[in-house]
């Protein structure tokens, strides 16, 4: 069973960066895509950004392309752990919501996160508590 667990939200200036970090475990090896979502305020849940846990990028949202950059510490990741990362800046009050990492048994011949960034998260079976980012002067 996979856990995450989502951290370094907070409160920030537009204009400013915060790096979100999500740790996760229990994978059983690297047939995985993980993502970040977020959601929000009166609005549905999108997706962000994927990658392969092998650390290869899968897509961005239009609306961050360019501004955020979702990383994997290869360094520390093994087959059971993986740490992931998404770098935000030149935030906009538009970015906050609240933020979750989810991650799921890649399926051969699918494509993960492509297409509406609101139906990313339909196949994704595990999910973090989420961490809320607050862009606001």
């Amino acid at each position: 069973q996979l856990q995450l667990e989502e951290s370094g939200g907070g409160l920030v200036q537009p204009g400013g960066s915060l790096r979100l970090s999500c740790a996760a475990s229990g994978f059983t090896s690297d047939r995985y895509v993980i993502g970040w979502f977020r959601q929000a305020p009166g609005k549905e849940r999108e997706g962000v950004s994927c990658i392969s846990k092998s650390g290869d990028i899968i897509n961005y949202a239009d609306d961050v392309k360019g501004r955020f950059t979702m990383s994997s510490d290869n360094a520390k990741n093994t087959v059971y752990l993986q740490t992931v990362y998404l770098q935000m800046n030149s935030l906009k009050s538009e970015d906050t919501a609240v933020y979750y990492c989810a991650a799921t048994l890649r399926r051969l011949g699918y494509f993960y996160c492509s297409g509406s960034p609101g139906t990313w998260g339909m196949v994704f079976r595990s999910w973090g508590q989420g961490t809320q980012v607050t862009v606001s002067s």
